[in-house]
């Protein structure tokens, strides 16, 4: 029996062995860089629970699928050098759009016209419009559907579309809308439209990890007119309802090359969603928009780029930034670095505001995000509590550039979901992005540190490093 046990407890101890190998194998080999809580914890899983965590980890544990291709010349695509058309010189801070070219993104573009919708009614009918004026192709990405009045009338713009002879595609994360009713995705196939689904909970592993979700939204009519922000397609995104009024949030709609990025970014997305990898491939030669048209750049992240893009230009613009940093999110749960780069930014004198709901629809990202609250706050920025929910993602940074998009600054959306930001270069987009902040913030109430009880302190590390970061 002694005997027994011996061996027994050697295999088991190879076991966690090789379970140990496998995760440093893995992240090492694929360059596959997480948050140190985030590591921390699978490694005391494989090494407290082996027989589960390294199943899980082999499963999920991946969060990049392509490496870095380095080239003189960056576009979207892994094309040769000459397959993009030289883009206009636009107006940004040099650092942000030499920085993105290194990260591989396509240029910036100049468009026709940007517009921002601060308001849900607003909002939704500039999203119905979209959708009305697609005559040849219409494109439709989001993280949730709703079963209600919003989600009833984007699925009758969308069978009316399909009508009328558009090719219409209509992308859904999988876990986001598992409130789809089943009977609704049927009568949008019965009505023409082609609904795929992102990543099932079951499917082939080696297609794909079910913690990597498509967090995106976005609306392509004809490659030609885009819509997208932060709002999913549901009633709480746009409209008040009885004892629920909606959520802050931001959208925008833009005409001109930058919607044939975000088409190139669906349907690398929607390839994806079929089990097959890709990377968004734009057409050559990228079209120019008007020589005084307003400048923006299309700025993916998630695990279809070798980079974390966004966290990269967050990161450079804490140490770039002179003036100021505004920020608007629902949950904000940094990593070490993009935290202690605020701080930093605060104590050389730059101004540093953070506006969060006060309870947001998460209590775990709540409860998570305390200690970064504090540290932030003590550190000299201006932190501020909206009364209500805040769904809306936006930075500003200085007076030269604005970001807004699908992207929460928690350590989901900066390492693990497919994301997409949009950078805005105009002085008239960053005027406006800054006024909306001002104006939510101008609401708000001050946040004040307060030093946490014991055991609510050790509370917030343990969501924040197991509850919230896997």
């Amino acid at each position: 029996m002694t005997r027994f046990a011996l061996l027994s407890g050697l295999g088991h101890a190879v076991f966690v062995a090789v379970g140990l190998l496998i995760y440093v194998m893995g992240t090492r080999i694929g360059r596959q860089r997480r948050h140190p809580s985030a590591a921390v914890a699978w490694v005391l899983a494989i090494v407290a629970f082996p027989y589960a965590a390294v199943p899980l980890f082999l499963m999920f544990g991946s969060r990049k699928f392509v490496r870095p291709v380095r080239r003189t010349v960056s576009v979207l695509a892994a094309e040769p050098p000459d397959a993009v058309a030289a883009p206009l010189p636009v107006p940004g801070p040099a650092w942000a759009t030499r920085l993105l070219a290194g990260l591989e993104l396509a240029p910036p573009v100049r468009n026709a016209r940007i517009g921002f919708h601060g308001q849900g009614p607003q909002a939704l009918e500039a999203l119905l419009a979209t959708m009305a004026s697609a005559r040849h192709s219409l494109d439709v990405c989001t993280f949730v559907f709703g079963d209600d009045a919003v989600g009833e009338r984007v699925a009758q713009a969308l069978r009316h579309a399909a009508a009328r002879g558009v090719a219409v595609r209509l992308l859904l994360d999988a876990v986001g809308s598992l409130g789809m009713p089943a009977g609704l995705r049927r009568a949008l196939k019965d009505g023409g439209v082609q609904v795929r689904r992102f990543m099932p909970l079951l499917h082939n592993p080696m297609r794909g990890h079910t913690n990597l979700r498509n967090h995106r939204k976005l609306v392509v009519a004809d490659g030609e007119r885009l819509w997208s922000g932060g709002r999913n397609l549901a009633c709480e995104y746009f409209m008040d309802r009885p004892r629920l009024p909606a959520w802050v949030d931001l959208s925008y709609e833009i005409d001109g090359p930058l919607a044939l990025q975000a088409a190139a970014q669906f349907a690398a997305d929607w390839q994806a969603a079929s089990g097959r990898m890709a990377r968004a491939v734009l057409p050559r030669p990228l079209p120019a928009g008007p020589a005084d048209g307003a400048p923006a750049q299309w700025v993916p992240s998630g695990p279809d780029h070798a980079d974390d893009t966004v966290h990269s230009l967050l990161l450079a613009g804490a140490f770039h930034a002179q003036e100021s940093i505004v920020a608007v999110t629902p949950y904000f749960v940094p990593d070490d670095a993009l935290l202690d780069a605020w701080c930093l930014a605060c104590r050389r004198g730059v101004r540093v505001r953070l506006l969060v709901p006060a309870r947001s629809n998460h209590r775990l990202a709540d409860w998570a995000r305390a200690r970064a609250l504090r540290e932030l706050s003590q550190a000299g920025a201006e932190v501020w509590l909206a009364p209500g929910m805040v769904h809306a993602k936006a930075v500003v940074i200085d007076a030269d550039l604005a970001l807004s998009g699908s992207l929460n600054l928690d350590a989901r959306s900066l390492f693990l979901n497919y994301e997409a930001m949009t950078a805005f270069y105009g002085p008239a987009e960053v005027q406006w992005l800054a006024g909306w902040c001002d104006a939510q913030i101008a609401r708000a109430q001050r946040f004040h540190a307060r030093r946490p009880s014991w055991a609510r302190d050790i509370a917030e590390g343990v969501v924040r490093a197991v509850g919230f970061q896997l």
